[in-house]
């Protein structure tokens, strides 16, 4: 006899019930979710070779602090990883080697640096020898090429970071900049409509970076005459652009390390005292956490707003979790953060949202198609909404700007046309299957006239062409440690699929299940709770909607034995231990609390409707 149903017993209700009732305990005073971004090694290094750079003395007891946070969380190998749950790297342990011994070298009370702090340079300098093959600059540089390639986006802010950490020589020496490329700030002197025309060698969020690290390169070792000049002329108005696209808490894009990388090379060129450096001092002493830590951005919390709704939502049950006043309260709140006016930073259109609700948010994308889902679910919960006709026009809005947004390949970007042909400038399948749910959402079809649905006619177009020939898509958002490709075609293709139903990547969803229910980034990988609930999710609307019958049946199975692990794994909905999965600007790793909480609620509540009556 086969096995009874999953999704009929008490133990599935159960959990359901209290992963539901943990996501909505897990809202902030303001009614909306904020989510809690995992502490990074890479956050507290950057910050506090940042605030060591302005002023050693009135910063000592944070930098100490940051100091003793990454000598506690270093890695057995002698390295660090993005996450106290990641694997060394080579990227995050330099950053940490670097800040760690500018700080040993310093004299201290005892005639000495501190035993602990001795030690963990140590042993991240053997762990760096190992990986790298030595200390110098010319072997770091090297390494950091075979990780980045032409990208100079993170590794130029590295080998930054060790110069002015004293790694290469003395800082106020020139040669101790010589394997570090000139980025060419002065370009930033240009219009922004220019810059896709020209040699940016930075993704387009990077442009503070961009101006701050150039400078401090030109400073430090000048280039031959002709470009001498011109970046002598172009430094008091890129000087004026880095101000002016600087948020009011000094924060660019909420980020630890972008901030951190502008502060540290203004104080490396002399100017500690500059605006944007006290502002962004400013913003790095309000994000420290009490541990001595950093995270990597302060938080999502419109991501994690909108992940939250749109996974209520699932089985169609928002009205029962939300009561009208908890409706009305998220829908204000999302209203109030569609940008309505030209962003100063990346020129973008009124119409988007961004990820926080912070100054340094940027409109992009996935949060823009995440919002409309998240508006259009919470309008059709309410027959009369308080906020009907201001949902249909941000709604409205905010499929316009994503459609003015796509690329020439149909393919959706993350915040702007791109600038070049790097990652994070370029189409992308998970941003591009989240834009055509929203359109769906919004009531722009396909096979319709509007402006949105002939932009969702060609994205699907590039989604039939960037399909892999396993069945699978990558996304750019989300990876896995464990991959070797550091890839997570999980998350990509059950994205892609919950969006089309396309059979062959259904098929491979499920073939990544392993026995026991649980997936993780493909086959034969680990599973964790975020990639097994993106899987069960995605198929558990194949499992309902798929024309396929022989397909819906193995969805369906598929489906039943995901829920059995997470039902175990979650301890029937009361715990939801958080994976590093997601991709941060240029791999940079991270977990968040609230994800292995809002995509269970979301697969529980979609694989819910495999049992109703009707099926």
């Amino acid at each position: 006899m086969p096995s009874p149903s999953i999704l009929s017993s008490d133990v599935f209700e159960t959990t359901r019930r209290a992963a539901v009732a943990a996501l909505l305990a897990a809202r902030g005073p303001g009614g909306h979710w904020c989510g809690r971004l995992s502490s990074s090694g890479l956050s507290t290094a950057t910050a506090i070779n940042a605030l060591r750079l302005v002023d050693p003395v009135a910063h000592a007891d944070r930098i100490a602090a940051g100091a003793a946070w990454l000598v506690a969380t270093q890695c057995a190998d002698g390295g660090w990883g993005d996450t106290v749950a990641s694997r060394s790297n080579l990227s995050t342990t330099l950053l940490c080697w670097s800040a760690l011994a500018s700080l040993a070298e310093e004299p201290h009370a005892d005639g000495g640096a501190s035993a602990p702090l001795a030690a963990a340079v140590a042993a991240a300098a053997a762990w760096i020898r190992e990986k790298a093959g030595g200390l110098d600059a010319d072997t770091i540089a090297r390494a950091l090429g075979g990780i980045y390639g032409k990208d100079r986006t993170f590794s130029v802010p590295i080998l930054t970071h060790a110069a002015l950490a004293g790694r290469f020589g003395d800082p106020r020496d020139p040669e101790a900049w010589r394997v570090i490329p000139q980025l060419p700030f002065e370009l930033a002197a240009l219009p922004q409509a220019w810059f896709r025309l020209v040699d940016m060698q930075v993704v387009s969020y990077a442009l503070p970076a961009l101006i701050a690290i150039g400078q401090v390169r030109h400073a430090r070792r000048p280039s031959w005459l002709a470009p001498r000049l011109v970046r002598r002329v172009a430094t008091g108005p890129t000087l004026r652009t880095l101000a002016a696209i600087q948020p009011e808490n000094g924060g660019y894009l909420e980020a630890t390390p972008l901030t951190s990388f502008v502060t540290m090379s203004l104080a490396g060129m002399g100017m500690p005292g500059h605006p944007v450096a006290r502002q962004g001092v400013a913003f790095l002493l309000a994000s420290q956490r009490p541990d001595g830590s950093w995270p990597i951005d302060t938080n999502l919390a419109t991501w994690c707003t909108t992940l939250s709704v749109s996974a209520l939502a699932a089985g169609g049950r928002l009205r029962e979790h939300l009561d009208a006043g908890g409706r009305e309260v998220i829908c204000r709140w999302l209203l109030g953060q569609q940008w309505r006016r030209v962003h100063p930073y990346t020129a973008a259109a009124p119409g988007g949202w961004a990820w926080t609700d912070l100054p340094g948010g940027v409109p992009d994308a996935d949060d823009t198609s995440g919002a409309v889902l998240a508006l259009a679910a919470l309008g059709a919960a309410d027959e009369r909404p308080a906020a009907g006709g201001d949902v249909s026009a941000a709604i409205e809005a905010g499929l316009g700007w994503l459609a003015d947004l796509a690329n020439r390949d149909g393919g959706i970007p993350t915040f702007c046309r791109g600038w070049g042909r790097l990652p994070f400038d370029t189409s992308c399948p998970d941003i591009t299957a989240h834009f055509l749910r929203a359109a769906a959402a919004g009531g722009a079809s396909p096979t319709g006239g509007s402006r949105s649905a002939r932009a969702a006619s060609r994205a699907a177009r590039y989604l039939a062409d960037t399909q892999r020939p396993d069945g699978s898509w990558l996304p750019l958002w989300f990876g896995d440690e464990h991959h070797p490709e550091q890839a997570n075609p999980t998350y990509g293709t059950a994205k892609v699929v919950l969006a089309t139903l396309d059979p062959r990547g259904a098929a491979w969803l499920i073939d990544a299940q392993a026995a026991d229910g649980g997936v993780g980034a493909a086959r034969g990988l680990p599973a964790s709770i975020e990639e097994t609930a993106v899987a069960v999710e995605a198929l558990a609307r194949v499992a309902v909607e798929s024309p396929d019958a022989p397909l819906r049946g193995r969805a369906a199975g598929a489906v039943e034995a995901g829920v059995r692990w997470l039902v175990e794994r979650t301890a029937q909905g009361k715990r939801f231990d958080a994976a590093p999965i997601g991709l941060y600007f240029a791999k940079l790793w991270y977990s968040e609390e609230l994800y292995p909480l809002a995509f269970t609620v979301a697969a529980l509540e979609r694989a819910s409707t495999l049992r109703r009556p009707d099926r």
